[in-house]
Parts: C-alpha cells; structure tokens; sequence
C-alpha cells in the first residue's frame, strides 16, 4: 500500500494507475493530478479542494464526507462512487459521468455540470442551489431516471436537460430559495414521464419543456412560465 508521498512521487515519475489506494482522510489541496486512476479507491474525509482531476477515473471509489470545493473533475469518470455528504461546492464537472454515483446530501452549490452524465445516480437531499458568487449549471445534462427527492434545486439552470423518468417529488425548484430572484431555468428540459408530485416549481421557467406523462400531483406551479410546454395530457400551453 502506497503512501500519500508515495502516490505523489510516482505520479511525478508517471504513473497513473492508483486503483484501490488507501487515502482514507489523506489531503491533496491545489494539486495537479490530472488522468489520475484512483478506481475503487479509499478516499473517505479526503481534503481535495481545488485539485486538477480532469479527465481522471474514479470508478466505484470512496469519497464519503471528502471535501472536493473548487476541484477540476471535467471529463473524469466517477461512475457508481460513492460521494455522501461529499462537499462540490464551486466544483467544474463538466462533461463529468456520475453514472449510478451515490450523491446523497452531497453539496454541489455553484457546480459546473453541463453535459453531465447522472443517469440513475442518487441525489436524495443533494444541494444543487447556486452560491453566491456562481450559478449551479445542469445545462444539457442527462439525468434519465435520477433519484432527486426533497433535492435543492432552486435557481439552477437545467435548460435542454434530459430528466426522463426522473424522481423529483418534494423537490425544490422554486426562485423563492435563493434571494427569491433567481428562477430555476428548465427551458426545453424533457421531463417525460417524470415524477414531480408535490414540487414546488414556482416561478420557474418551463417555456417548451416537455412534460408528458408527468406526474404533477400536488405540485405548485405558480407563477411558472409554461408558454410551448406539452403538458402531462400532450397539449401544448398556451
């Protein structure tokens, strides 16, 4: 088992495979480590702020509770890691495959997801809310069948997003959480056949989304801006 020193000398030396390290609350803060392979790895309460990851492999790792603020993960392939608690915030992922990844109460704040893949992750309780110097961006990513019960989405933008089966009851995609200003922008997101019973969607902009088979159970849809959308029943609003 390598050490942290170890894993840092030899990807100097240049090596990238690391699959299976132990780094359980190991720190690599502002570090340069991209197309790093850490498949598998132990990663639990890492320190990762604003490291370079891009392009790099993550498959199945460990990142429970890791501080990942700032970090540079687009292109990398976290499929199926375990990210709970995991704290993004400011992170860039795009174009990042979270494929089956586990999000739960992860904190993705101010994120750059575009083209992000989140087919079938979970993302109950996730915070996809913007900060307070960066908007959360989810333009074009594909969420097919995602898990985002209760999420924080409000003033995100989720424009062209793939949201397909998508379980988002209870979730928040209201402008009133963040200043009350910011509208959460799901302009020509596919929403088909997702679950949006009891979400709350005030104010948010819908022009052109589909929404067919939806379920809208419950859900608050006042003040949102429907104009072109296909609604649950597949007719157009008006």
């Amino acid at each position: 088992m390598q050490s942290l020193n170890q894993l840092m000398e030899s990807y100097a030396a240049g090596q990238r495979d690391f699959a299976c390290s132990q780094l359980l609350e190991a720190k690599i803060v502002k570090a340069d480590l991209a197309g790093i392979d850490l498949s598998r790895a132990d990663l639990r309460q890492a320190r990762l702020g604003r490291t370079n990851f891009s392009h790099g492999t993550f498959r199945e790792a460990d990142l429970s509770e890791a501080l990942l603020w700032g970090a540079d993960l687009s292109g990398a392939d976290l499929s199926s890691a375990i990210l709970r608690e995991a704290d993004l915030s400011g992170a860039k992922l795009v174009q990042v495959n979270l494929a089956k990844a586990n999000l739960y109460k992860a904190s993705l704040c101010g994120t750059n997801l575009r083209q992000a893949n989140l087919t079938e992750a979970i993302l109950y309780e996730v915070d996809l809310r913007p900060s307070l110097d960066q908007g959360t961006d989810l333009g074009e990513a594909d969420l097919t069948n995602a898990a985002l019960n209760y999420a924080h989405l409000s003033g995100a933008t989720l424009a062209h997003a793939t949201l397909v089966g998508a379980k988002l009851c209870r979730a928040n995609l209201s402008q009133q959480g963040w200043g009350g200003q910011v509208p959460t922008d799901l302009r020509g997101a596919d929403l088909q056949q997702a679950d949006l019973s009891y979400a709350d969607l005030r104010g948010a902009w819908l022009h052109e989304a589909n929404l067919r088979q939806a379920d809208l159970t419950g859900t608050d849809l006042g003040g949102a801006q429907l104009t072109g959308a296909i609604m649950p029943d597949g007719q157009t609003y008006t």
